[in-house]
């Protein structure tokens, strides 16, 4: 019964949802678990940590695909971000960094995700360039 609510919730949320809606919330549910995280044990980061690299693997392959249609300029600049949250995200790992400038730049990408007009087919890869 549990899974068939949820099933439901999900369906509807996406019925409702503009792509751009979906990546502020994930953003934002990240974003959360990374500030969660950030004075929690070793295990709970480290897992927060790892979805937000996730997070940045998916734009940074969406990015290198030759269907993305954004321009190249912005493309390279959320490839070169990825690049640099999975190389930040390895200090944190290793106690040589803290988990703040992660959490800054999501929350960066989270203003710009606000600020861009709301369509209905403008997901990140195509809402970064307004």
């Amino acid at each position: 019964m549990q899974q068939a609510v949820q099933n439901a919730y999900f369906q509807a949320q996406n019925v409702a949802e503009t792509p751009k809606q979906t990546e502020y919330r994930l953003f934002a549910q990240v974003t959360k678990a990374l500030m969660d995280a950030a004075d929690a044990d070793l295990r709970v980061q480290a897992e927060a940590v790892n979805w937000n690299r996730r997070l940045w693997s998916t734009l940074q392959a969406d990015c290198i695909s030759e269907e993305n249609r954004l321009p190249d300029a912005i493309r390279a600049g959320i490839i070169s971000l990825a690049i640099w949250v999975d190389k930040h995200s390895r200090k944190v790992m290793r106690k040589q960094a803290d988990v703040q400038a992660l959490i800054e730049v999501n929350r960066s990408i989270m203003d710009g995700l606000a600020q861009v007009p709301a369509t209905p087919d403008a997901p990140l890869a195509q809402t970064m360039t307004a």
